[in-house]
């Protein structure tokens, strides 16, 4: 089994670094557009395998795709961040085509991979890759749910001094300032976490939890990358090893939660066919109404994309 990993930088080495070490698959191809970066990459993971003890072989290449050929999952994470005085629009179109061209290439050589986004703006991002790949929407999704989700536990880990094992979560909605965590379906250990901790406090750390990735900005003066690549490596798992996990996914939806072709953060069953299943929760008004809130934000970035006609590839 294949998997390969589009975009080398800290994110995308970080993410085909764990599935090299879970053996999650027989080869793992890590492919980049700078010349002799993946291969560099991909060297140094692979020179750990006699200390960490596993044998997923891992390999770089400069954008050859057929090097990919007959993966059973393409994570794609390339893209450039958006910089000083660069419009959300220049993002979009910059990124949009970006992400696009790496979708015809990855389609072109394993036309029935699985294809997982975390390319930024991720909703938007999806969304375009969905365009050019003309499969099922089962087999193009976005990680956002998971990493967001675990940042949130993590917080309520360290807030309630207990292991993030026993928390459970549920998040909802865009990637962003409007993502919706649901604290009525997060627990510890089965109990309610609403019983373990103040209305205050919680509410704290869903603010932080929405501002995630800025915090690790601001500290770092760079995008976080060990979060996002562990995240995009469980969700690989869930499907090359058709775990059947429940994940929060940015799936394509076509009526659940009342809403129509847009690419929003839902719970969803993860297996070997790509989304299985997209699970509908009985939202409470306040959860729908945040929840629409969240989707019209996404849906203004995906009309943004549409009117740039980039469709067509």
């Amino acid at each position: 089994m294949k998997v390969t990993v589009v975009g080398a930088g800290n994110v995308g080495a970080t993410c085909a670094n764990v599935i090299a070490h879970k053996e999650l698959a027989n080869e793992v191809v890590l492919l980049d557009i700078k010349e002799g970066f993946a291969e560099g990459k991909a060297l140094d993971i692979w020179e750990t395998s006699p200390i960490n003890l596993y044998d997923s072989r891992v390999v770089g290449c400069t954008n050859d795709y057929a090097r990919t050929k007959d993966s059973e999952v393409v994570v794609i994470t390339s893209g450039l961040p958006r910089k000083p005085g660069m419009s959300r629009d220049d993002l979009i179109a910059t990124n949009a085509g970006i992400v696009r061209s790496v979708t015809e290439q990855a389609i072109k050589y394993s036309p029935n991979a699985k294809i997982i986004i975390v390319s930024n703006p991720l909703d938007v991002m999806t969304y375009a890759s969905y365009l050019t790949a003309k499969v099922d929407s089962s087999r193009v999704f976005g990680m956002a749910g998971v990493l967001d989700t675990a940042r949130y536990r993590s917080f309520l880990a360290m807030e309630l001094n207990v292991s993030p094992k026993d928390i459970q979560a549920v998040l909802m909605g865009g990637h962003g300032d409007t993502m919706v965590p649901l604290p009525r379906y997060t627990t510890v250990a089965g109990i309610p976490v609403t019983e373990m901790i103040a209305e205050d406090k919680l509410n704290a750390i869903i603010e932080r939890t929405k501002k995630g990735g800025g915090e690790i900005v601001n500290l770092l003066g760079t995008s976080a990358w060990y979060a996002p690549g562990a995240a995009a490596a469980q969700m690989v798992e869930a499907v090359v090893r058709d775990q059947k996990r429940i994940f929060p996914s940015c799936a394509w939806l076509q009526g659940e939660y009342g809403l129509k072709d847009i690419y929003l953060g839902v719970p969803t069953k993860l297996g070997k066919d790509g989304i299985e299943e997209i699970i509908e929760l009985q939202l409470n008004e306040q959860e729908r109404e945040m929840l629409y809130t969240s989707a019209n934000a996404v849906k203004e970035v995906m009309d943004v994309l549409d009117g740039m006609d980039l469709k067509a590839v």
